[in-house]
């Protein structure tokens, strides 16, 4: 084979590989099958080492298994870790460092050179060469800058508040998440309480509306009293069908809030009912709290911080910078006297030009200061606010609470009236089926309206901002997890003073 053919053949393998190479930059779409096993890893990912429900769920319960399990705190927890797994990358940053070197040197041909006179330009020297045309060479250096030590100095601070900043934000998605669970409990409790009587008197109403049909076919009643029977009976079953939905819907938000995977059974612990807290009503204190614990305000704190490291840093690159150098160098070129040597050196350098950004620096230093404490002055207003206003919605539901009870009461009267005058008569039993719906009404309305009272002492509870977490948990199953956050905000509420005996 005659060597233009090798060319060509080796051309032809060239250009064949480039070509593959490139094609392999096309978009690539996932496949079906990819999608569903993404779609099988992620559902199990969702449910992962769930301890199963073995009996009735407390309120507290809830709440340790939404936040153990619920994916948007353990996205919190996550990226907390991530900040601090940067913050040690950029502390590394702090050390000299330390650069170790092997490598090969060519060439096709002798390198040297002559040297002429520099009065006369004569050629004093034959041309020579003091570099074998292939060598080895080695090399171990350290080095270390004091501008490279500044800045990351300062980076490894801004890392440290960001991860403050992080546990600020997976503080304030626990108390979210804390409150959610609040919102969602007791209307869930309320509808496992109502849902069988609900739907009991629903097969009575439309029981009740088929006989009414069965008296207008045959004439028994007149038709405008008939019609007007079915029309209080529709009425009493679109009542009672929008009250049912209401408590489904409710189920089945805490049940997402906990993460519980499909069609796991969940039964609430009904219990007697907490007592609602009294307020000693001190809503400066309230106010202070707030300001002082609010994962929102530290969070605008922690970057000032680092908004004022930045600056920081544009600073120090202004000055001059020092390096040290030193190393350890071999090279097996046979012409050196030495081959190898060790070598030291230091250095000084600075920009003269970048001088001219200290004005400007120092003048956005203010502007960013100024404009970092109107953010979080901004926010403490806005929080004051949730502060003033979730006091008096809670006051208000309290309120709401006791009419309901009121309501309730007479409604159970006007029930036990209606089933004790009962006779066979259609319009008796419409009373007594209006009674009845006028009585779970009632009981729907106390439900929602302690639920409510609760929702409105999470949201007071939660706008102050105190801590739902504990601190140090010893064991990270529901039960523990649960009664160390019962604890907490037990804890917090009594220290506080929150809650006032009366």
């Amino acid at each position: 084979m005659s060597v233009s053919t090798l060319k060509t053949l080796g051309s032809f393998a060239a250009v064949s590989v480039l070509l593959s190479a490139c094609s392999s930059f096309e978009p690539k779409p996932y496949t079906e099958d990819e999608m569903r096993q993404r779609v099988i890893e992620d559902q199990a990912r969702m449910y992962k080492e769930q301890e199963p429900v073995n009996g009735p769920i407390t309120f507290y319960e809830a709440s340790a298994r939404a936040l153990k399990y619920n994916l948007d705190y353990r996205l919190k927890l996550l990226e907390s870790a991530l900040a601090s797994d940067l913050r040690d990358v950029s502390s590394h940053e702090m050390l000299p460092r330390l650069v170790a070197s092997a490598g090969y040197a060519g060439r096709n041909n002798d390198s040297g050179g002559t040297s002429i006179g520099i009065q006369d330009r004569q050629v004093s020297l034959r041309p020579s060469t003091s570099e074998e045309r292939y060598r080895t060479l080695y090399s171990l250096g350290l080095s270390w800058s004091l501008l490279d030590f500044g800045v990351a100095y300062f980076r490894t601070q801004q890392k440290n508040d960001q991860i403050l900043m992080a546990e600020e934000r997976r503080e304030k998605v626990a108390q979210n998440v804390l409150q959610d669970v609040r919102n969602a409990y007791w209307r869930a409790l309320g509808a496992q309480r109502l849902l069988p009587e609900v739907d009991g008197l629903l097969m009575r109403t439309h029981r009740a509306l088929t006989a009414a049909r069965e008296a207008e076919g045959k004439g028994l009643l007149p038709r405008q009293d008939i019609l007007a029977y079915q029309r209080a009976l529709l009425d009493s079953v679109y009542m009672l069908t929008v009250r049912r939905q209401d408590l489904e819907f409710a189920r089945a938000e805490l049940a997402a809030l906990m993460s519980l995977p499909p069609n796991t059974r969940m039964v609430l612990a009904d219990s007697s009912e907490p007592p609602l807290p009294l307020l000693d009503g001190n809503v400066e204190k309230l106010e202070r709290l707030s300001l002082e614990r609010r994962p929102e305000i530290m969070e605008e704190w922690y970057r000032k911080r680092v908004s004022m490291n930045d600056l920081k840093i544009a600073k120090a690159q202004l000055w001059p910078n020092v390096s040290f150098n030193y190393g350890y160098e071999y090279d097996s070129n046979k012409y050196l006297y030495n081959s190898d040597w060790n070598q030291t050196g230091i250095n000084v350098s600075m920009n003269l030009l970048r001088l001219l950004q200290y004005p400007d620096i120092t003048a956005a230093q203010e502007s960013q200061e100024k404009t970092d404490d109107m953010r979080r002055t901004a926010l403490s207003m806005a929080i004051l606010t949730q502060v003033r206003v979730g006091l008096l919605r809670y006051q208000l539901a309290r309120q709401e609470v006791e009419f309901a009870d009121e309501s309730l009461r007479v409604d159970r009267s006007l029930l036990d009236y209606a089933q004790s005058s009962r006779s066979a008569a259609l319009g008796s039993e419409l009373e007594l089926i209006r009674a009845e719906g006028r009585l779970l009404l009632s009981r729907y309305q106390r439900e929602a309206a302690y639920s409510d009272a609760q929702a409105a002492w999470g949201r007071l509870y939660n706008s102050v901002g105190f801590e739902v977490m504990p601190k140090e948990i010893g064991q990270h199953d529901v039960k523990t997890l649960a009664r160390e956050i019962q604890h907490t905000v037990e804890q917090q509420t009594r220290d506080n003073l929150l809650a006032a005996d009366r």
